[in-house]
């Protein structure tokens, strides 16, 4: 009975939570939101009115359907319950089309679709290891857990202000995370290629999936010394995994390579002719690089070391643009992109092999893998940084050492997002939330481990102070400045190059971390 009523509190404090941050969410339905709200409009009326045929064809709209196909299906599925709020949003030629009703529908959609996620963290929360046992529930590490990804800022902002469905696509991977840590492989697999055909961008964090399955499921046992036992591979299992991803492909893609239409799939999934850069700088490598460009080019100028007529026209003029060419430094393409981020997974991909260490080796590289990615991928968006801050909040809770990485990394990765929200009245609303997310995070996680060293040391502490004053200058102090009308893109440059420095260094960490780290005997015989 004491258990029973043990976990009765246990469903109440989670049920609160969950209620809690509803609530919140239905309150910033009256907020600003950006073009990803008519993208998702423009897709809810493609999907509804055209045959399959012409899905990944249309283009009314700039906002062409560029999801895999099950989000496509997501979107037909959403659309039939559309047309009984207001059919008019249902017209692909209503361009920009936001009624009451329209408003309403689309920001209910996606709090209602947020259950999965809720239910995500849920199971994650069952995964956690409540070595630390506390009398007070805020001290306990679900509950901690449960409030940093519930009530986690950069999707709080991203989905119910500036607008998507990121809460109801991170419930999928969690789950699949989840599942791993309960070995259910076969589930967390088919949750993972789900999720892939939902949104492709996951694809940054395949490596560490399928490194995992093949050396904790296809191989089923190890030597006493960690080693792997080559007699272990089990072929049956190996199918298995591949029936899994096959069906899958086959059920999302099966349609579009019967009607010939694979090619234009694909290319709407992988634009290329994008340019580096998203709209501007996400905090990443290129952020700093492109950084340093432009300061030799301007050093250069002064000193007549380059001839102003042969500098690119689209790297000095509007500062942020997405055709960014470089003046000085070689010129970034795709395939260099690719190289790199390829090698700076390599590392991460070797550790989850040969110093296997379970589910928390699996996360460790999950989040490097989505970190790396970020670093050096091609067009990189600033909310991709959710998909290294999220699972990484599991990691958060266990040990000291990756509470002070997740801390680096949170408070920076979401004043990245600030910039997203740029309209006056969301101002009040992004500092606060961003301020109580983030002395809850700080707070928390020193009582979680108070008993330990400090989380963060003088030089870290003072990296994440100066992101006041940069809040300061760039929302309050340039825009009265004469600046604003020369350079209206400083305020994004700063923002993105000091955070692209904490997001580097964070990465740099948690490399750190995991490739000196010891493993002891028992996680060896695990």
């Amino acid at each position: 009975s004491a258990g029973r009523a043990m976990a009765a509190a246990g469903r109440s404090w989670f049920r609160t939570l969950a209620l809690g941050v509803s609530f919140l969410k239905c309150l910033l339905i009256p907020a600003y939101y950006s073009t990803d709200f008519e993208v998702h409009r423009n897709w809810l009326a493609i999907t509804h009115n055209l045959p399959l045929s012409q899905w990944y064809y249309e283009a009314t709209s700039e906002w062409t359907l560029d999801y895999p196909p099950f989000f496509a299906w997501f979107e037909y599925a959403l659309s039939h319950i559309a047309k009984y709020f207001d059919p008019e949003m249902l017209v692909i030629e209503n361009l920009n089309y936001t009624s009451r009703a329209t408003v309403f529908f689309q920001r209910f959609s996606v709090i209602f679709t947020d259950i999965l996620f809720i239910y995500a963290v849920r199971e994650c929360c069952r995964c956690v290891n409540e070595k630390r046992a506390a009398k007070d529930i805020l001290e306990k590490p679900t509950f901690i857990l449960a409030v940093l990804l519930l009530w986690n800022f950069g999707l709080l902002i991203v989905d119910h202000i500036h607008f998507q469905y990121n809460g109801f696509l991170f419930g999928v991977m969690l789950l699949s995370v989840a599942r791993l840590c309960q070995k259910r492989y076969l589930e967390g697999a088919l949750l993972f290629a789900v999720l892939l055909h939902f949104k492709h961008i996951y694809v940054y964090v395949a490596p560490a999936y399928g490194i995992y399955l093949l050396r904790s499921y296809c191989f089923t046992a190890n030597n006493a010394d960690g080693s792997l036992k080559w007699r272990s591979f089990s072929f049956l299992h190996v199918t298995l995994l591949g029936l899994i991803v096959c069906l899958v492909s086959a059920l999302s893609l099966g349609p579009f390579i019967v009607l010939g239409q694979l090619p234009q799939v694909i290319s709407r999934l992988f634009p290329f002719k994008r340019g580096l850069c998203h709209a501007y700088w996400a905090p990443n490598f290129w952020a700093l690089y492109n950084a340093v460009d432009k300061a030799l080019t301007t050093f250069g100028l002064k000193c007549n070391f380059i001839d102003p007529t042969k500098i690119p026209k689209a790297s000095m003029t509007g500062g942020l643009v997405q055709e960014f060419q470089h003046a000085v430094l070689p010129s970034v393409t795709p395939l260099a992109t690719l190289i790199c981020t390829f090698i700076s997974i390599l590392p991460s991909v070797f550790c989850l092999w040969f110093k296997p260490q379970g589910p928390r080796g699996f996360l460790q590289c999950l989040v490097l893998c989505a970190l790396s990615s970020f670093m050096f991928g091609w067009h990189v968006h600033e909310k991709a940084i959710l998909l290294a801050i999220l699972p990484l909040s599991l990691l958060s809770v266990q040990r000291a050492k990756d509470a002070g990485i997740y801390l680096i990394l949170t408070t920076t990765g979401h004043f990245s997002l600030f910039p997203l929200l740029f309209t006056p009245p969301e101002l009040p609303i992004k500092i606060l939330l961003m301020l109580l997310f983030t002395v809850y995070s700080f707070s928390s996680l020193k009582s979680l481990f108070r008993r330990e060293r400090p989380l963060l040391n003088w030089l870290e502490t003072i990296y994440l102070i100066q992101l006041v004053p940069l809040e300061i200058f760039c929302e309050i102090l340039f825009p009265l400045t004469p600046w604003k009308q020369h350079f209206p893109f400083v305020p994004l440059l700063l923002t993105s190059v000091y955070c692209a420095l904490g997001v580097t260094y964070a990465w740099l960490k948690l490399y750190v971390s995991v490739l000196t780290e010891r493993i002891s005997v028992r996680q060896k015989a695990e």
